[in-house]
């Protein structure tokens, strides 16, 4: 089965200790999730499937943002999540290089006015790999509208983070009703 590795948001806004909205940061830097990413990038490049980084920003003028949102209508107050900026780019210890494409996104689900459908259709891509960060945003909001698009999906739960355990375990449990969850470890010898 043709599969493809999309990596969510494991930007320094979001997950790095520098961040400007990095309320997953803690939990992401005591899970190790950037050297777990980097697995599972090597993993993808072994297996030759399709790698791809997807991350969320907005242009400088913030005429993306959804200004009405609670979960970005404070970016461009706290100039956060602008294209181009240091915030933006991905972890300084995530093997970004290894992507075979890197996605911008304007909202939580990578699917939403993005090319990755076009991407995947266009790759034949049938199961899609998922991590990010956070569980409870933005890796729920793509593994739903996979499910929805009929890939099989597939969760690498220690890739993950979210603002708290509790909030990444409940989130992994939802999960679980419309996806298939494993470990990294799992994913080297399972697919």
């Amino acid at each position: 089965m043709k599969t493809a590795f999309i990596g969510i948001d494991y930007i320094i806004d979001i997950m790095h200790h520098d961040g400007k909205i990095a309320s997953s940061a803690p939990l992401a830097k005591k899970r190790h999730i950037i050297e777990k990413a980097n697995q599972i990038l090597d993993i993808a490049s072994s297996k030759g499937w399709l790698k791809l980084l997807v991350k969320v920003g907005f242009s400088a003028n913030y005429i993306e943002q959804p200004k009405n949102s609670p979960v970005f209508a404070k970016a461009n107050q706290l100039g956060a999540l602008m294209l181009g900026q240091k915030g933006t780019d991905f972890h300084p210890e995530l093997d970004a290089d290894k992507a075979d494409m890197v996605i911008i996104k304007p909202r939580v689900s990578a699917f939403y006015c993005t090319e990755l459908e076009a991407v995947l259709r266009a790759n034949k891509i049938e199961r899609l790999i998922i991590a990010g960060v956070s569980t409870a945003m933005t890796v729920q909001s793509t593994a739903r509208e996979a499910h929805d698009r009929d890939y099989e999906v597939v969760i690498i739960e220690d890739a993950c983070a979210a603002p708290s355990e509790e909030m990444h375990i409940s989130s992994i449990e939802f999960l679980k009703s419309i996806a298939t969850v494993i470990d990294t470890e799992q994913l080297k010898t399972q697919f």
